[in-house]
């Protein structure tokens, strides 16, 4: 037998993480912190975390992170824009920071990514080379070989 209240409360947690989630999806270009996303969901910041990474595999800073690196990837590809202006456009305060999850999560420097992939994806539709050149999520890119 359930506990008919508990499973009640965790399905409206579920619907308040769907919509921490849906929301930095939406506004991930936005000053966004943990402290006022776990606000507007009626949560503390700690329970906020601990919760969405049960529901999603990763903190909300971290998924917040991973959707402007591919946003940042997206932005990149198109070779218009520097890394600095990305960075900013994204979302990111900190070139630096920016830079550093760039790196672990793609393998390689914002920079060199912008390099390689005007190459990479030529005659290839935008669907696709969103698909192959998406960040790797929950892990960090393997490092690259030296030697």
């Amino acid at each position: 037998m359930t506990n008919r209240p508990a499973a009640a409360q965790h399905l409206r947690d579920l619907a308040r993480l769907r919509r921490v989630r849906d929301r930095i999806d939406r506004e991930y270009a936005q000053p966004l912190d943990v402290e006022a996303l776990a606000r507007d969901a009626y949560m503390s910041a700690g329970h906020l975390s601990r919760q969405f990474r049960l529901a999603y595999g990763e903190s909300p800073y971290s998924y917040l992170m991973t959707r402007r690196i591919e946003r940042a990837m997206a932005l990149l590809r198109r070779g218009d824009l520097s890394v600095t202006e990305v960075c900013f456009a994204v979302g990111c305060t900190s070139l630096g920071t920016f830079s550093s999850r760039f790196s672990e999560l793609v393998g390689v420097p914002p920079s060199t990514y912008r390099r390689q992939a005007a190459r990479a994806t030529v005659g290839m539709p935008p669907c696709v080379a969103k698909q192959v050149t998406r960040p790797i999520r929950n892990r960090e890119a393997p490092a690259p070989s030296r030697g």
